[in-house]
């Protein structure tokens, strides 16, 4: 580690630009491209949904509504006329249209799978069959409970509306028992699906079409930086399978529920190749890592839509955008001064995984501070493993507080705060969240979606220190140059990671979209269209084969560095204790003291 003030630039997460042009770089360099093609790739979906909307959209969105209003006003709790308009509402979605269903069976990573990983790729017609047939009784069962409740919760509210709606006591039973229709109609939706899918599924064609895309697609971006387009598509197929694999691992049942996703089996799989066999020669021009991550992290801003922020207003803000600075700037320091981690690098990238959003922080961070490959590597392999403990700690702690009881059920929103400002990914916030209860869960995906956001001030920042403090002390010139504020600002830009403007764009431009035609459009057209059917699967795609990348591109060797003394997981470990307790802490002043009618409010969302 003595080296370590000497950074290599071949080993950077972002390399050295040659000293050409503003211009020219935009049309050359990978961070630029990554920008170009994921913004094109948007316009690309936009241009796919939106002209194909679900039949009669606005007429639905505008009937839907007006029960939703009529209902609120007539009581205060949702009714079951509300809950029906809602789900009618929720149940339009363009991807469920075509060209969208067309699509999405090419963007399907593989299918859940328990006995067979054949079952993740593979179904004959007539073993669906036999399986929706052997499915029935359990569908008959739902349906007459699904029947027993809905007739429960209808009396109920009958009852609680002859009152007024001003008796508390029946009010209760009333939400109680249309609770309890909720998770019933939940249940025989479930059981439905497994009775009446009949038809098999081959995923292997969809495979083949999109490996072919998009090895060209990644071909001619090479192409353009002036790399071999002929070499990738010799490579392309290999990493492409690998990829296939990991999706497998990472979709078993028993895999998936203990939360050791893709990313996870991704990295693991080629770390094994490259520190065995040895990663072959041939397939390193496929070894994109960077241009994968950062085409996806474009795709990512579509899904951070600003807008969000205002269901939770300012307690989720303060939970989100003041505890994770802190949390970044204290675990930091705390690395340099007390455990004195030998690489800032390594510090930071940590922090930022642990502190804003897991592996898309600690991508973004790293790009920033120009973190070596097995620096980010041992940053996600830490997330990954301490995330998966969290989805059923965070869950265990909460219930063993009592805390979804507390205040009348107010407790739970405090919990979902909790949960989203804590772990690391969207995917395992959500599971999380969904272990406490339905608010925990809305409340921890919108308070995480808008820690999101900050992940390009955090970047923009980070480069900012790099340039301007980190490097200059390494060379020694610090305070012996110029630091106007043109040249300051010309080598934060030099060091800032461009693909983050493409992620605010993508951001800022399809929140607008959202806000000026509304949250049910928005739903239905973005979030169920653009998003769910095009963007998400393609960012899926393109991570899995980034971290394919930085498995094949990881010496074993060359981690252990990072790893002596247990530095980075001791980082990890007191840092994220530090964030729960000072999340906790925030989220409970925000929600349950200072903004309380507004934790009331969604509690009765």
């Amino acid at each position: 580690m003595a080296d370590n003030n000497k950074r290599n630039a071949a080993d950077d997460i972002v390399t050295e630009e040659k000293p050409v042009s503003e211009w020219k770089l935009m049309f050359k360099t990978e961070d630029w491209w990554a920008v170009w093609l994921g913004l094109i790739l948007l316009v690309v979906g936009v241009l796919i949904f939106f002209p194909n909307p679900p039949a009669d959209l606005g007429a639905k969105i505008a009937e839907n509504q007006a029960i939703m209003q009529v209902e609120e006003e007539r009581a205060p709790f949702r009714t079951m006329a509300y809950l029906n308009a809602e789900r009618a509402l929720s149940g339009l979605r363009a991807r469920d249209e075509e060209p969208g269903k067309t699509i999405g069976t090419y963007l399907g990573t593989t299918a859940r799978w328990k006995d067979s990983p054949v079952e993740a790729f593979y179904r004959s017609d007539e073993e669906a069959a036999r399986r929706a047939e052997a499915a029935q009784p359990r569908w008959e069962t739902a349906q007459a409970n699904l029947e027993a409740a809905k007739a429960k919760a209808e009396e109920a509210e009958a009852l609680a509306a002859a009152a007024g709606f001003q008796d508390r006591q029946l009010n209760e039973q009333a939400q109680a028992a249309i609770a309890g229709w909720q998770k019933e109609r939940a249940a025989e939706s479930s059981a439905r699906k497994a009775a009446t899918t009949e038809k098999g599924y081959n995923y292997i064609p969809g495979w083949l079409v999109l490996g072919l895309g998009m090895m060209i697609f990644w071909g001619l971006g090479a192409r353009v930086m002036g790399q071999s387009f002929g070499k990738l598509l010799v490579a392309f197929p290999a990493i492409f399978i690998m990829t296939i694999i990991a999706f497998i691992i990472g979709n078993h049942e028993t895999i998936r529920a203990l939360g050791f996703s893709y990313v996870l089996w991704a990295i693991f799989l080629g770390l094994i190749i490259a520190n065995t066999v040895g990663t072959p020669r041939w397939l390193k021009p496929a070894l994109m890592t960077e241009f994968y991550i950062k085409t996806g992290l474009v795709l990512l801003g579509a899904s951070i839509l600003v807008g969000k922020i205002a269901l939770i207003g300012i307690p989720g803000i303060f939970v989100a955008w003041v505890v994770t600075p802190i949390v970044l700037i204290a675990t930091f320091w705390f690395g340099q001064t007390v455990l004195k981690v030998p690489s800032k690098e390594l510090n930071i990238t940590v922090s930022a995984d642990m502190s804003v959003s897991g592996v898309s922080a600690a991508i973004a961070a790293a790009a920033a501070c120009r973190a070596k490959r097995e620096e980010l590597t041992l940053a996600v392999g830490i997330s990954m493993v301490f995330t998966s403990i969290m989805i059923f700690a965070m869950p265990a702690m909460i219930h063993a507080l009592g805390m979804p009881g507390w205040k009348e059920g107010a407790g739970e929103v405090v919990a979902g705060a909790w949960i989203g400002g804590t772990v690391d990914n969207t995917g395992a916030v959500v599971a999380a969240g969904e272990l406490v209860g339905p608010v925990a869960m809305y409340t921890a995906a919108t308070i995480k979606m808008i820690q999101n956001i900050t992940i390009g001030v955090m970047a923009f920042c980070i480069a900012a220190y790099w340039a301007l403090k980190v490097e200059r002390e390494r060379t020694g010139v610090a305070g012996k140059v110029d630091l106007s504020f043109k040249t300051a600002m010309a080598e934060i830009w030099r060091r800032f990671p461009k693909f983050i403007l493409g992620f605010v764009a993508a951001s800022v431009v399809f929140s607008v979209i959202f806000g000026v035609k509304g949250a049910p459009w928005g739903e239905a057209m973005v979030e169920q269209g653009v998003l769910a059917g095009w963007a998400n699967g393609l960012r899926e795609w393109f991570f899995g084969l980034a971290f394919i990348s930085i498995g094949l591109s990881t010496n074993f060797r060359e981690l252990w560095v990072y790893l002596k003394g247990g530095k980075p997981v001791i980082l990890y470990v007191l840092g994220q204790s530090f964030n729960i307790l000072l999340t906790v802490a925030m989220a409970y002043i925000m929600f349950m003291w200072l903004f309380y009618p507004l934790t009331q409010r969604v509690l009765a969302m």
